[in-house]
């Protein structure tokens, strides 16, 4: 077997087990629940930690990647993932579990801040928008497998066996990369910025954090605008760095700063879906746990099998205007899920989930492929972090928001138990969460369509 072929294997492998593993635990969030005796959005939390540990880390593993080599962190970070995993499944608290979750994130940044790129580098820039393509499908495909799987898991063998097996799964792809010989670099002349990397993570961190624990303690907004301080601290420290983590200047072109910024909007409107219908499926419609999974495969099936397309598209046509329309899509989809009610036709409900799926898949691919093609070769790993901290950050910003709205619909019924008072509250609150997802979605395309001709 080739390296190029290890590598591409290696990455579908983590490609596929990240959202595997998040949208396993999504249908699992109520059996949990039950479990632990808490309610159902408290363990937004086992989203958000594993959110908050991967930003975290993203942009200081694509600098260390660029200076020990990509393939070599790579491996590493994958075998420290399966044994987070595994302890993360043995957890018998929550806090306990979301500590694990939170070091799953951090190890998880180096395949974040790695993968994209090595990919990238080890083959030829033509056939570059297709091995982007084949990546997003295995993501969909993990995505697809995961609520049935998860499902299934969850109801008849337990859900710890989710993080058991994606243990497994993981520690074979840090397997393939260690029998790798080829090693690919960045810029290694500097070393690394320590101050820079420091102020990077506890900017990150504050924001993400301050956002997403606002609902519980309202002080928590001085953490986010002691954040967004310390992020202007990092940028001024990055243009006078002698080796920064992130080269300002490539925010100079609108194709690569709109793309990142139409990511970060697009992961922001989007993420959160599949965690709002696993509650809205199984608590106010009542299906059980393998059930809803089913109706949860339909999104992503269709971005599995449209992502390949949409990517080689991308390396024909313009990416702008594949990326806006798929975009457009998404929108119309979100903002349908904002009249469910307890009574909605189950085909209305896996129509709008197909168009979706559609729309993630016309825009996902072709935007990645528009990132990396704005940069030289030697910026693919800080190319590769800045869009994995777009994803992370809309994702988590996403969840903060579900977290923020759900508290407050429901905090005069919030209980274990579930009552048909919690269930009418928690119907409002979805409603209302996916009218703010459906205006971010919307800006989103405004700023696809602004990033300009490739």
């Amino acid at each position: 077997m080739t390296e190029e072929k290890k590598i591409f294997i290696a990455v579908l492998i983590t490609s596929f087990m990240g959202p595997f593993m998040g949208s396993s635990i999504n249908i699992a969030i109520p059996t949990m629940a039950a479990d632990f005796g808490v309610p159902a959005q408290e363990l937004s939390w086992v989203v958000t930690a594993y959110l908050l540990g991967s930003v975290a880390l993203l942009v200081p593993f694509g600098r260390l990647a660029d200076i020990v080599g990509r393939r070599h962190l790579y491996a590493v970070g994958t075998l420290a993932v399966a044994v987070a995993t595994f302890l993360a499944g043995l957890m018998q608290t929550v806090p306990s579990l979301i500590f694990f979750r939170l070091l799953q994130g951090l190890a998880l940044a180096t395949i974040f801040s790695t993968g994209m790129a090595m990919l990238v580098a080890s083959h030829a820039p033509g056939e570059r928008g297709r091995v982007i393509g084949y990546s997003a499908a295995s993501t969909y495909i993990g995505l697809s497998l995961g609520p049935v799987l998860g499902g299934l898991i969850t109801q008849y063998m337990g859900w710890r066996l989710i993080f058991f097996l994606s243990a497994a799964v993981n520690l074979v792809s840090g397997l393939i990369a260690l029998r790798v010989r080829g090693e690919w670099y960045g810029e290694r002349h500097g070393g690394m910025d320590i101050r820079g990397c420091v102020l990077y993570s506890a900017a990150s961190t504050m924001i993400l954090y301050g956002i997403s624990a606002y609902a519980s303690n309202p002080v928590m907004r001085y953490v986010f605008f002691g954040g967004i301080l310390l992020l202007l601290a990092f940028v001024y420290e990055q243009l006078h760095s002698p080796a920064p983590l992130i080269d300002i200047s490539l925010f100079k072109s609108t194709i690569f700063a709109m793309s990142n910024l139409a990511a970060l909007l697009n992961y922001s409107a989007t993420f959160a879906i599949s965690f709002l219908l696993s509650l809205y499926l199984q608590l106010i419609r009542g299906f059980d746990a393998s059930t809803a999974g089913l109706f949860l495969l339909l999104q992503p099936m269709m971005m599995a099998l449209l992502s390949p397309r949409a990517g080689a598209l991308s390396d024909r046509h313009e990416p702008r205007l594949v990326a806006s329309a798929g975009m457009a899509l998404t929108t119309l989809g979100i903002f349908g899920f904002s009249f469910l009610t307890a009574a909605t036709p189950m085909i209305w409900v896996g129509m709008v989930f197909l168009l979706i799926g559609t729309g993630f898949a016309f825009f996902s691919s072709p935007n990645s492929n528009a990132i990396m093609g704005a940069v030289e070769p030697r910026f693919y790993g800080v190319a590769s972090s800045m869009l994995s901290v777009m994803r992370i950050s809309g994702q988590a910003m996403s969840m903060a928001v579900v977290t923020l709205l759900l508290a407050v619909y429901t905090a005069s019924t919030v209980a274990a138990a579930v009552t048909p008072a919690y269930l009418t509250e928690l119907l409002a609150a979805i409603q209302s969460i996916f009218r703010i997802l459906a205006v971010t979605c919307a800006v989103g395309v405004a700023a696809s369509l602004a990033r300009g001709q490739r």
